[in-house]
């Protein structure tokens, strides 16, 4: 029988450098964020930043190879210009009566 070759278990996103593509606010932000990369096939990692390594501050880093850094950046901005969009879209629905003046009772 043939001897096969060890797998190093290492895929080829972990052998290159990891850089940060963005800082999330929560968990469940940077959740949101890995999602949205593995979608995309953009392979992510999350790492808690600890002071020392952020410059003084605590945050949680949302990592991606760095090949994949510039597609990362464009799905990223994508999102979210349409969830501005969106926000922007239910604020203006929830202010003044567009209807009330609009469909009166003079027909």
């Amino acid at each position: 029988m043939a001897k096969r070759p060890r797998k190093t278990g290492k895929s080829q996103a972990d052998l290159q450098e990891l850089v940060i593509v963005a800082f999330a606010e929560d968990w469940e932000q940077a959740k949101d964020y890995e999602t949205l990369l593995k979608t995309n096939d953009i392979p992510t990692i999350i790492k808690e930043e600890d002071e020392s390594e952020q410059g003084g501050t605590k945050g949680i880093a949302v990592m991606v190879p760095e090949d994949f850094l510039d597609e990362a950046h464009v799905v990223i901005e994508s999102q979210d210009a349409y969830d501005d969009f969106y926000d922007f879209a239910l604020e203006d629905e929830g202010e003044g009566d567009f209807d009330s003046d609009l469909f009166g009772d003079d027909f």
